[in-house]
């Protein structure tokens, strides 16, 4: 493997606090173990992968030390670790009862600030744990009255509100299911969404805020009560208005329901692998997964996940996220760690994409979590420097998911941001609830790749053969079970056919993700996109993400898409504002791309359109792109109101069209 740049390796005395080390230490003393760390970032590279084959072949053992080192607590002990190695039908902790709203409670520090709200306008609000403790009892109180129980599902159509938390914390703790879509999604996707899963109440913010515009919500919501026959009581949450509109069920006021004084928090027990809540896949090209994780399996996985970003207890944690995206269910997550959540509720590129790191110098974060395409716009703003505009003196870790971090992504956030900042680039999945490969805090970073592969995942890059390779790209594929793993898809049938369709079919009894990863002989980790989309030429294979890194290191290109259609490579780009595709540019692009990537991987044609198309949660729509130009119908390939912005995804098919037909007519003669 080429040796690349490391951009950042931890002092001793970052190593020796981290959750991770003393983790480690306490293995070895309790268990007898031997396991090292040393002071020296690149020697425990060696240290880092014992320790992770020992997660993966003693996977019982590991989990077991995770369930004991974080003293997770069970009303009814479990009787076995792990019922079985087969996936899918793997059971965990099996006879064990416990409640994921019971262990955030349980690391309260009172007094102190749990939840901060901010918005892009700069209004700010919070919630103690002694209020977000009362207010949670309140509502949990307030759903038991009504007839909710264990089991029903309980709906939630808002922005990232701290009401939001208290709603889910409150559902939890009374063993209902929780499923939340963002404010901002449109009624069609989220009357698809709740009709799947039938909730009986729905929680409802009357508007958001983005970009300077407000969004009013009363209709949105009169639409989803009228489609949704479930939906017997509506809860309004006032964030930005202050009337409550008149609904086609029984609507309660959010203080009618949360302020009601002197109860005390309880907390229903439930089997370790009941359902804790349903996240849903972003449903581009198709029915949405409703993906059922499990109280137990959540938890467990938080706490190792807070262990690998080394959240502590007294951090402040964000990550940009919504509501309908897994990562503002791990940014709860933070709760189980005594940490402070703060949520953005705004536009990240408001007023030139200073908002974040403002929220970072105000709320004084520890860590920050956003996306890849922000870092990646925030390199193309040539007046941002966050380092000198900005306090980020308490900035220990920025996180960066939903696509792949180019080097040029890396070494921006060295030069710009923080020299001394450790840059955590994971990934994972709505699937999991988490990620199975991303940082960890000794280790060193390489530019361009993710630290490592997390414990307890046993992750793999398979070839077309089925076996693991190293310092190839190929398939991404778990072999092992993992807690977090979807109990199930909510109304598949019996035989989980739905669920065994998506994830079992290409390897037997081995999870494909869906991804094309490459492992290094050192350890890390490079993803380059999904594996459905991505581009083979004269036999050699290579990820979208590669194209994307050439080409948006061009100051004149915001963002592109690449297609392997019929063999010819079409490249969408989004220039700057103002300026035109020439043919001079199309000539500078290709000559990137020969230079970095080869003379098989120049674009056959380059086609400028004002966006790129873009999911909810931030990944390119390559696919259904691909679907529609080569023949397949719009309505079939992807669904509009899944998308942030559709207008983008009609454009493109509308200037890519003529080239698909002069295609056709080459291939015909």
């Amino acid at each position: 493997m080429t040796e690349k740049k490391i951009l950042w390796e931890p002092s001793p005395e970052f190593i020796k606090g981290s959750v991770m080390y003393k983790y480690v230490s306490y293995l070895n003393d309790v268990f007898g173990y031997d396991f090292e760390i040393s002071e020296n970032a690149l020697e425990n590279v060696k240290h880092y992968d014992r320790l992770w084959r020992w997660s993966v072949e003693k996977i019982e053992d590991f989990w077991e030390s995770i369930w004991q080192y974080f003293r997770v607590t069970a009303h009814t002990p479990y009787s076995t670790v792990l019922t079985t190695m087969e996936m899918p039908g793997a059971r965990w902790f099996v006879g064990a009862k416990l409640n994921y709203a019971e262990h955030v409670f349980a690391r309260a520090k009172w007094g102190e600030e749990a939840v901060v709200y901010v918005r892009e306008d700069g209004v700010r609000r919070s919630l103690t744990w002694n209020a977000l403790a009362r207010q949670v009892a309140s509502v949990a109180d307030w759903l038991k009255e009504i007839g909710i129980k264990k089991g029903d599902r309980v709906a939630a159509y808002v922005s990232s509100i701290p009401e939001a938390v208290v709603a889910l914390l409150a559902t939890a703790s009374i063993g209902a299911i929780w499923v939340a879509t963002g404010a901002d999604m449109a009624p069609r996707a989220v009357i698809e969404r709740y009709n799947l899963v039938e909730p009986k109440i729905l929680f409802a913010v009357d508007g958001y805020q983005y970009n300077g515009k407000e969004f009013r919500k009363a209709d949105d919501v009169s639409k989803v009560i009228k489609a949704v026959s479930s939906i017997e009581r509506v809860v309004w949450i006032n964030n930005l208005y202050e009337d409550i509109p008149r609904l086609e069920k029984p609507t309660y006021s959010w203080n009618e329901i949360a302020e009601r004084r002197g109860l005390k928090l309880s907390f229903e027990p439930v089997e370790f692998n009941e359902p804790l809540w349903v996240l849903f896949t972003s449903g581009t090209t198709g029915i949405p997964k409703p993906i059922t994780h499990g109280h137990g399996g959540i938890l467990l996985e938080a706490l190792k996940t807070n262990m690998h970003q080394d959240l502590k207890e007294g951090d402040n944690f964000t990550w940009y996220t919504s509501p309908s995206w897994m990562m503002w269910n791990y940014l709860v997550d933070g709760l189980l760690s005594s940490a402070k959540i703060v949520f953005y509720d705004g536009s990240p590129t408001y007023r030139k994409l200073t908002p974040l790191w403002e929220l970072a110098e105000k709320e004084k974060l520890a860590i920050l979590g956003v996306s890849a395409p922000f870092l990646h716009g925030c390199m193309k703003e040539s007046e941002l420097e966050p380092k000198s505009q900005f306090d980020l003196s308490k900035l220990k870790m920025i996180g960066s998911t939903a696509a792949p971090l180019s080097p040029a992504g890396f070494e921006w956030v060295y030069s710009k941001v923080k020299e001394d900042v450790w840059l955590n680039s994971l990934s994972g999945g709505t699937d999991l609830n988490t990620a199975i490969v991303g940082g960890c805090p000794f280790l060193p970073v390489w530019s361009g790749e993710i630290q490592c592969r997390w414990l307890g995942a046993k992750v793999e890059s398979y070839n077309v053969e089925g076996k693991p390779i190293i310092n190839e790209l190929g398939e991404l594929v778990i072999e092992l079970p993992m807690p977090s793993m979807p109990l199930y898809f909510w109304g598949d049938d019996p035989e989980m056919s739905w669920y065994k369709r998506s994830y079992f079919e290409m390897f037997p009894g081995k999870w494909r993700h869906g991804d094309w990863i490459m492992i290094t002989d050192r350890g890390t980790v490079v993803i380059t996109g999904r594996s459905d989309s991505s581009i083979k030429r004269r036999g050699v294979r290579m990820g979208t993400i590669d194209f994307y890194k050439v080409v948006e290191e061009l100051p004149e290109v915001q963002d592109s898409l690449v297609l392997d259609i019929k063999g010819y490579l079409i490249l969408f780009v989004a220039l700057k504002p103002g300026l035109q595709l020439t043919g001079e540019l199309k000539q500078k692009i290709n000559t990137k791309l020969r230079k970095e990537l080869g003379p098989y991987f120049i674009a056959d044609y380059i086609i400028q359109v004002p966006d790129i198309p873009m999911t909810l949660n931030y990944k390119k729509v390559e696919v259904p792109l691909k679907r529609v130009l080569t023949g397949q119908s719009m309505e079939k390939a992807v669904k509009l109101e899944s998308l942030q912005n559709p207008e983008a995804f009609k454009k493109a098919v509308e200037v890519a069209k003529p080239i698909i037909e002069e295609i056709i007519s080459k291939e015909e003669g």
